[in-house]
């Protein structure tokens, strides 16, 4: 039975491939994220033979991605029939399948002697994709392709790897770094560094140089918590309009339309009570068996909940240190994927800064999400520690068998070591290597002691994101 005319099809393909006839990109932003980089080796040089999937929260900006690498196709001569782009948010071309757009696109733009290139947003919407990714990297050896996600199903995002089919780019929102770059901020005179290792370098009258010369990038960094790290909300001039938009991206288009329609939910307010209640806790500990009290739901049901939310890109989880290991039992940590997440969906406007529980909590988001996207393809595994009482460590990094310790104190007064018992207990008891305090204060940077053997390296907040952002992927 055909459903719609393959003229009419061709007709919509048409409109979303312009270079079929103009051969150019319109609206091509020449400002580039740093994830175009690892997108383009993979399809242009690619290091293996794979698919690329590139995965992210909506509007976080893959199709951008996709439509910067079709313009550097052009630009190096691949011929624009060559190059085919379907976005499956859209009905007709969903409800059409893929083979047969892909014939149709042959029959009615015919092949020009050299690679084909198809671009596929929003994949999930093909039902089997990813048997229909793993058939095209087999068979089709003159074709490469990238993917979209904005919502990875659950038994597929557990083997991402495709079984070698596909290599997988996560795309969070936007750096500080980036942020910066989007709004074309003039940015003061700070020295790159390779890694975090390398501040240690700099003797105390640089440190008081670069702290100087950077504070103008304070406030933007606090503009940044507020507006968040969607690429177009981040250019929106009012916050509470900026708010407003990133809300209604979150709560009606992935809560209420993906998760019907991708996780096949069908009582979407529980999720959306939890993950209110992830917005207010953020950076929380999060006790399922409490929750599931709190929402007479099964235990099961709610940590069901919180893989859903994992997988739509809207938290990060991090489990205890030695969870797996020497501890067997123990809750996970949340972060918002963004941290004007909270604040956007409670529409606090420029109240957050006004909160220094709620300003320490979208630092820590911020941070986390910063390292976490410098070195995930490092395979490092994140957790948290706790001790007695409550001394804790935020973040603890495990890469190429060294203990890297992370604790945020974001506040106007200086880190002291009375401040950083956490730090000083997890090192007594686990050896750790290195440690990072992320500060508040502008001119609190530098080194401080925490034991007798062992220091830790402060850092201002927005110094920090900007550095993991700006700098090569070493710890």
């Amino acid at each position: 039975m055909v459903i719609v005319e393959k003229n009419e099809l061709f007709s919509v393909m048409r409109e979303f491939n312009p270079w079929w006839e103009t051969g150019a990109v319109p609206d091509s932003l020449p400002w580039k994220r740093s994830a175009f980089a690892e997108l383009r080796d993979w399809i242009i040089d690619p290091p293996s033979r794979r698919a690329v999937l590139v995965t992210g929260a909506r509007r976080v900006g893959k199709t951008t991605l996709l439509r910067q690498l079709i313009q550097k196709l052009l630009a190096d001569g691949v011929s624009p029939r060559n190059i085919l782009y379907l976005t499956l948010d859209h009905p007709l071309l969903k409800l059409s399948g893929i083979g047969n757009l892909l014939q149709i696109w042959r029959e009615l733009q015919p092949n020009i002697q050299g690679m084909e290139f198809l671009f596929i947003d929003e994949v999930q919407n093909l039902t089997g994709w990813e048997t229909w990714v793993k058939h095209q990297v087999d068979f089709q050896k003159d074709r490469r392709i990238a993917i979209t996600g904005s919502a990875i199903p659950l038994n597929i995002r557990e083997v991402e790897s495709g079984a070698g089919r596909w290599h997988t780019i996560k795309l969070p929102t936007l750096s500080f770094f980036e942020y910066l770059k989007i709004l074309n901020v003039s940015v003061p005179s700070i020295p790159e560094v390779s890694s975090l290792t390398a501040i240690n370098q700099f003797k105390p009258d640089e440190r008081i140089r670069i702290t100087e010369s950077g504070k103008s990038l304070v406030g933007y960094f606090h503009e940044y918590l507020q507006r968040g790290g969607f690429p177009e909300t981040a250019q929106i001039e009012d916050i509470s309009l900026a708010q407003k938009l990133l809300r209604e991206d979150i709560i009606d288009r992935v809560l209420k339309r993906d998760m019907t329609d991708v996780f096949g939910l069908r009582n979407v307010s529980e999720l959306e009570r939890l993950f209110l209640y992830l917005c207010y806790h953020d950076g929380g500990i999060l006790n399922i068996s409490q929750l599931s009290n709190t929402m007479e739901r099964s235990n099961k049901t709610v940590a069901h909940y919180i893989d859903i939310l994992e997988a739509a890109h809207l938290i990060y989880r991090l489990r205890p240190y030695g969870y797996g290991k020497q501890v067997l039992k123990g809750h996970s940590k949340v972060y918002l994927a963004d941290p004007a997440i909270s604040g956007s969906v409670f529409l606090k406007g420029k109240g957050i800064l006004e909160n220094a529980t709620k300003l320490g909590a979208a630092v820590e988001a911020a941070f986390f999400k910063h390292i976490f996207t410098r070195y995930y393809q490092e395979a490092i595994g994140f957790s948290y520690w706790r001790g007695r009482g409550d001394r804790e460590v935020d973040i603890i990094a495990e890469v190429r068998g060294e203990l890297v310790a992370f604790e945020v104190k974001y506040r106007n007064s200086p880190v002291t070591k009375g401040d950083l018992r956490g730090l000083g207990e997890f090192h007594s008891k686990h050896k750790g290597d290195r440690a990072y305090v992320i500060t508040g204060n502008a001119n609190d940077f530098g080194p401080i002691s925490i034991s007798d053997d062992f220091s830790a390296m402060k850092i201002p907040a927005w110094l920090a994101c900007y550095w993991l952002a700006q700098s090569e992927r070493r710890v």
